[in-house]
């Protein structure tokens, strides 16, 4: 099988399959285009002569590239999980898993950054003031940031929301995230009443009808990158060195949830975590908050 065929129907397979996004799926084409180039560069075009001198090859190159450590783990996992494809499909030839051996530099880890609760009350303060304007993108922007904040969405999780997942009453939202997993999780009644603000004059942004529970300026669902843009805006705008990350929001949602107490489990139920291991991040977060704390305020410091 040739190699640009064979990744093209593993990108079906883990569509298919697997359950995997359109952007994971996006990622890891784009990743394994690079290792095609790469492969053909040496003469290799067939998906069976793949090895494990190539891969290693490969990843070596990047790192030469100067490529960071994030990057390179992210295509060793991507070409791992292509080759373990390849071994399993009887129309490759291959019937040995090439890259189950390759390993990558592991990535820097950093710890995420979080806004403190002057901030976020800064920052909910000044947007709930904008209202007063009647602006419906203006009431559209708090309800977006409220409902991030209170219920640690991700980004496209929140973009991907329709109105039949927002139950007002009950105080939940049904969320899809990745994998196409569903999640159960609640708000509070600062963010039921920017919600219900908003559903009362979303029909002024509507052009055409549609189940998205945020719109654009164009009265279609709100894309992704319009609500960075927005979270990244609001938060270079506040006083502080507070993070301008698309995840700001969600770290500091779990970060105050373990402060104020929460047991871990729950929040990786509210996160939509598969591992707790990813969720013991902000148990970190917030052992450095006390150990700031701790320094600031103790004599004996």
């Amino acid at each position: 099988m040739q190699l640009d065929r064979a990744v093209t129907d593993f990108a079906l397979y883990l569509s298919a399959e697997r359950g995997f996004s359109a952007h994971t799926i996006r990622a890891y084409r784009g990743d394994l285009a690079n290792l095609i180039a790469f492969a053909e560069s040496t003469g290799v075009e067939r998906a069976a002569d793949l090895d494990l001198e190539l891969f290693r090859g490969w990843l070596w190159k990047q790192s030469q590239d100067g490529l960071a450590k994030s990057t390179l783990a992210r295509r060793s996992a991507a070409a791992r999980a292509f080759s373990q494809w390849l071994a399993k499909n009887a129309e490759t030839g291959s019937g040995s898993d090439a890259a189950a051996r390759l390993k990558a530099p592991k990535s820097d880890s950093h710890l995420p950054r979080v806004l403190t609760r002057q901030q976020i009350d800064g920052l909910l303060a000044g947007l709930t003031a904008r209202t007063g304007t009647n602006d419906p993108v203006a009431v559209r922007d708090l309800a977006i940031i409220e409902l991030l904040y209170a219920s640690a969405l991700r980004v496209s999780e929140l973009a991907g929301l329709d109105l039949g997942d927002i139950d007002l009453d009950r105080l939940t939202v049904l969320v899809t995230g990745k994998g196409s997993k569903q999640r159960v999780v609640p708000f509070g009644m600062p963010a039921q009443r920017a919600l219900a603000a908003w559903l009362n004059v979303r029909h002024s942004l509507e052009q055409e009808p549609t189940n998205a529970v945020f719109l654009g300026l164009r009265g279609k669902r709100i894309g992704t990158r319009t609500v960075y843009q927005l979270v990244a805006s609001l938060l270079n705008d506040l006083p502080g060195s507070g993070p301008a990350g698309p995840h700001a929001l969600r770290h500091t949602a779990a970060t105050h949830l373990l402060d104020g107490g929460a047991d871990l489990r729950a929040v990786q139920e509210l996160l939509g975590h598969a591992s707790l291991g990813t969720t013991q991040i902000y148990t970190h977060v917030s052992t450095e908050r006390l150990k700031e704390s701790y320094a600031l305020a103790h004599p004996r410091a």
